[in-house]
């Protein structure tokens, strides 16, 4: 079991996982997220690996399957007019294939996401979660995290 960059091999257990994710928040919110449906193309995918700024990182079992990714996107705050002078690692998603939560595959794919994040002199790490997603939230806050901003909406 290792975590390491992705790479084009690892792209079919990554559209699974993207499955995954999608469904969960299909389930909690349908108005919103087409349901079964992946964020990124297989092409898309490709671009995305190859992109030093969007580090994406996998959970490699013994098998060679992927049972848990991470997507990054390093944000270069410097020079901006309002914000002060800092890089940020946003998570852009997190997911451990259903049928192998519990391992703590999600806290590895988090730390290891951290660890990088200080390699690059970050100065935080930020991610968002959907209200209808309680569990990522728990788990979020059970790694140190503590929200920053909160986004409303009005449906109309």
């Amino acid at each position: 079991m290792q975590i390491r960059r992705a790479e084009e091999r690892d792209i079919e257990g990554i559209l699974s996982l993207l499955i995954q994710v999608d469904m969960v928040h299909h389930n909690g919110r349908p108005d919103l997220f087409k349901g079964p449906a992946v964020k990124y193309s297989a092409d898309e995918l490709k671009e995305i690996i190859k992109d030093d700024s969007r580090p994406v990182f996998v959970y490699e079992d013994d098998d060679g399957s992927i049972s848990g990714h991470a997507f990054c996107i390093l944000e270069d705050h410097t020079q901006e007019r309002v914000l002060t002078d800092i890089k940020t690692l946003y998570i852009d998603d997190i997911c451990v294939d259903e049928k192998c939560r519990g391992k703590h595959i999600g806290r590895q794919l988090y730390e290891h996401a951290l660890a990088h994040a200080k390699k690059l002199g970050c100065y935080n790490v930020t991610l968002n979660v959907w209200e209808c997603n309680p569990t990522a939230r728990k788990f979020y806050e059970a790694m140190g995290m503590s929200v920053q901003k909160t986004g409303m909406e009005a449906i109309i």
